[in-house]
Parts: C-alpha cells; structure tokens; sequence
C-alpha cells in the first residue's frame, strides 16, 4: 500500500510559486502547481525535472480545494474568486515566506520591508554580511525565492526583501532582525484604498517577534510612529534618524550629524563620512544607517561595515546615470514605482528636471511632490495609457505636459522639451505593466532610447 504525503498546492509558478515547489517536493509533501496564466518555458522546466505536476491557463477548483495547504503568488488579490472560495472552505492560505520559515532550521532572518529603499538596502545588509565572511544568501523579490534557497543551498543567514502582498499571509514568520524602513501610500488598489490597510500590512513584519528580536526603524516617520505609539512593539526597537532630537552619543541607533552617519551598537561606536558611501543621496544616507545599524546587530564590527559600505555598487533602475546627451543628463528611476520614491529622486536632483512620470496608477495622490515640482520640474512627460491623474493635478503647475505611449517618443519629448544643463528623470510614481512587462523593461527600455538619440 503506497504511503499518502500531505497535498501541497501552489498558485501561481513564478519565483516564488516554483521556490515553494521544490522545497515542498524535498519536504515529501504531495506538490502540484496550478497557474490561472502561461508559465514562463524556464519554470516549466525546473518543475519537470523535479517531476511536479502542474497546470496553466486555468485553476482547476477540485484539485486546488482537496489540498492540506495552499501557498498564493503574492500577485493574486485576496478578492480572487478562487481565493474567497479556499477561504470558504477553510484551508490553511500561506505565502512562500511562511511556508519557507517552517523549513529555516537553525537558520537567522533579516527581513527588509517599506515603501521604499527596500532593495538597496537589502542589498547594503547582503553585501555587509559577504564581506564579513557569514554564510548568507539573497532571497525575497530579489535573488532567488527563500523557499528555493532553503531547499537548494541552505544558508546561516537570510536576508530577506519582503512586501506587504508576501507578509500579507503570514502566520508564524520571525525575523531576529526587522527593519521598516518608511511608510507612504502605495498598493492602496490592492487594500481597498484604505491607507491603513496598507500600514497594517507592514507592521506585519514585527507580529510575531519578542523581546529577544530586534526591530529597526525610522525616527523620522510620521506614520511608524503613530502606530507604534498606539501599538507597542514587543521586540526590541532600534531607531535611525537624521533628527537632532535624537543624536544622544550613548543610545543605541544610528543617526547622521555634521556630514558623518554614525551608528551606535552595544558599545561600540561606528563613524564615516557621507562622502565616502558609494551610493550618495538623502534616501542613500536613510538606507545606510538602516543597514548600519543591522548589521552591527548582527555582530559585525566597524572596520567591515566601512568596507562594504564604500565598496558596494549601487541598483540598477534607481537613480542610474545613463548619460549625458549634449549637455542633457539621463537618470533611470524605474524604480520609483510610488509618489514618496519620486520625492526623494527631486530632493536629489541639483539641477532642472524634465520628469518622465506615469503608468499603471496605483491611488497615487501627488500632492506630496508638488512643491518639488514647482520648484524643480521644467516639464512633464507622461508615459503612460491613462494620464489623466496626472494631467488632472499637474496642468495648473506645470506649462509644459506631453503625452506619449513608449519609452523612445517619452525619451525624444523630454529631450526636446530639456535645455542644456537640465536632468531627464525617469521616476514614474506608477507601476509599469500598462506598457512594460515590469519596471526593469521599462528601464532597460528607457536607458536603450537615450543612447540611440
């Protein structure tokens, strides 16, 4: 008589969807996929040769209802048809961190979330640890999924990016470590327009934590510190700021003072100068002293954290140098995909901006940047199918706003429109999938239209 494994199902067969898969097969669960689209020919090969089943084009309700655990793609809303009904019927709904969590081992966590800055701050951690010589691996929206790291080449540390759609499904997931670094509207579509909703998704990060735990955030947040007010936190809190308030020499953080970013630990004190951190920016110096600050908890010593931190390459798509056209700069921000990412891509910018702005909208209010722009921005092209929001509130601020449907007209426009000296910026406030398979298409496409000019 055949032995009967536990049913696993997995919606959706992307990154993680497959990364769960193969650590599910490992774990001897019973594993078959189901995709409601077409399944990239890549995945479709690492599920054969790892012989799981697995469907597209349809999600299949007998099959998907008969299991013991489901696992959802981040990408699928709660308000999924075949969501409510698992709902209904009472299995136990995961998401891919969860599900890898349960199969860590003796492994530790640093998990990075906020609205922005996640991945080059995740990025800053993973490359402190490398130096130092830990055992660590990249996982979460960047570098493979956790659940496929675990079950392929497991490793002391994960450092993890998450979102809210991935700590949205959580039950038992906990970080030693937890950063938050900021919080503004985005996503809002995907949580009833409900800023709170939003907020409340974040803070999931901590949940589970306890006074052995470490939670690292930013002093300077409105909103952080109004929940935490109302909400304690049961971990230990750690703050970074740029705050007078909070420059106490003896308090555990990291803070920035006379143009040094200082990070306090357990002791031990860490200084640098701004000018030597390889990415530069007020948002770089935000990411810095979060990384820091992790990465002294994490037990490594000032003399590592200076290395890596001048020795580490910026993100492709965020506030990328593409070129300078006669006397025109390009700079890719594909990744500024909410209005607060597009505020700290202006702040930045020392001279004349034509913004390269839109896409899918996501409930942006762009009341935030509009001083910014008033200040700073010569004209507005928008690239996107739909720009009336932004035509809407930018008309009676900015003269100049054109309309265009690709990467090369949006490029030629803002040429057009800049003047010697100015900044072409690409920072669209906007996800990218009107027109882009996703905001590195979107970049690469932009970055390919400035050198063909």
């Amino acid at each position: 008589m055949s032995k009967s494994f536990p049913k696993l199902v997995i919606l959706g067969a992307a990154e993680s969807g497959v990364g769960a898969a193969l650590l599910g097969k490992k774990e001897s669960w019973d594993v078959f996929v189901s995709d409601g689209g077409k399944i990239k020919d890549a995945y479709k090969i690492e599920l054969q040769k790892a012989g799981i089943e697995f469907e597209e084009g349809k999600h299949s309700e007998e099959l998907i209802l008969s299991a013991d655990c489901i696992i959802k793609s981040p990408g699928i809303p709660e308000k999924a048809a075949i969501i409510q009904k698992i709902r209904a019927a009472k299995i136990e709904l995961i998401s891919e961190i969860e599900f890898g969590y349960r199969y860590k081992g003796e492994s530790k966590i640093i998990a990075i979330t906020g609205s922005n800055g996640k991945s080059t701050t995740t990025k800053m951690i993973y490359h402190t640890l490398i130096t130092a010589g830990y055992n660590a691996s990249l996982v979460g929206n960047i570098g493979n999924s956790f659940a496929k790291q675990i079950a392929e080449q497991a490793t002391d540390w994960y450092v993890i990016e998450v979102s809210s759609f991935q700590l949205d499904d959580i039950i038992h997931f906990k970080p030693e470590i937890a950063l938050l670094l900021n919080i503004s509207p985005d996503h809002l579509d995907r949580y009833d327009y409900k800023y709170e909703n939003y907020i409340r998704a974040k803070f999931k990060i901590t949940q589970n934590q306890d006074s052995a735990d470490i939670f690292i955030t930013n002093k300077d947040d409105t909103e952080i510190n109004k929940c935490i007010a109302i909400n304690p936190i049961n971990a230990r809190t750690i703050y970074f700021t740029m705050s007078e308030q909070q420059k106490n020499p003896n308090q555990d953080g990291a803070f920035i003072a006379n143009e040094q970013l200082h990070i306090n630990y357990d002791g031990e004190q860490t200084s640098m100068s701004i000018h030597d951190l390889s990415v530069q920016g007020k948002h770089n110096q935000y990411n810095s002293m979060a990384a820091g600050i992790s990465a002294r908890t994490a037990g490594i010593r000032s003399a590592k954290i200076r290395e890596s931190f001048s020795s580490f390459e910026g993100m492709a798509h965020r506030l990328e140098f593409v070129a300078s056209v006669r006397g025109v700069d390009f700079i890719n921000d594909s990744k500024a995909t909410n209005v607060n990412s597009v505020w700290f891509a202006l702040e930045s910018m020392k001279k004349p901006v034509v913004l390269i702005l839109g896409g899918q909208d996501k409930g942006n209010g762009y009341n935030e940047i509009k001083e910014l722009v008033q200040d700073k921005v010569r004209a507005i092209v928008c690239l996107g199918i739909d720009n009336k929001n932004i035509h809407d509130f930018f008309d009676s601020i900015v003269s100049n706003i054109v309309d265009t449907q690709n990467a090369k007209d949006a490029v030629l426009a803002a040429y057009s429109l800049a003047e010697k000296n100015d900044v072409v910026l690409l920072a669209p406030a906007c996800a990218s999938f009107d027109l882009f398979k996703n905001y590195e298409d979107r970049g690469n496409q932009f970055k390919e239209a400035v050198r063909n000019l």
